[in-house]
């Protein structure tokens, strides 16, 4: 990722298949929109499955100490083994 990015807001993640960061749940017939993170900052290496504003999943092997450049708005419990993960904003 390129250094230029600066973060002012961060959320430490908890992992869940309904709950977003912003502590809403999915619906594709909401009113209003999750806000999505500008990226996962992940402190132990494992598997990110990241949910997307569509709903739709990506699944992601990551280094520890990586960050992932993902606008999401939830991390799966099922199937992510990643650990000590951050939502990153620019706000």
């Amino acid at each position: 990722m390129a250094m230029g990015n600066i973060f002012n807001r961060s959320v430490l993640i908890t992992k869940s298949d309904t709950v977003n960061f912003d502590g809403s749940t999915y619906s594709a017939s909401a009113a209003t929109k999750a806000i999505p993170a500008e990226s996962i900052f992940v402190g132990g290496a494992g598997i990110v499955v990241a949910v997307f504003e569509d709903g739709s999943t990506g699944a992601f092997t990551v280094p520890a100490g990586a960050t992932l450049p993902l606008k999401c708005i939830r991390v799966n419990s099922t199937t992510t083994t990643a650990t000590l993960m951050n939502a990153l904003y620019q706000v």
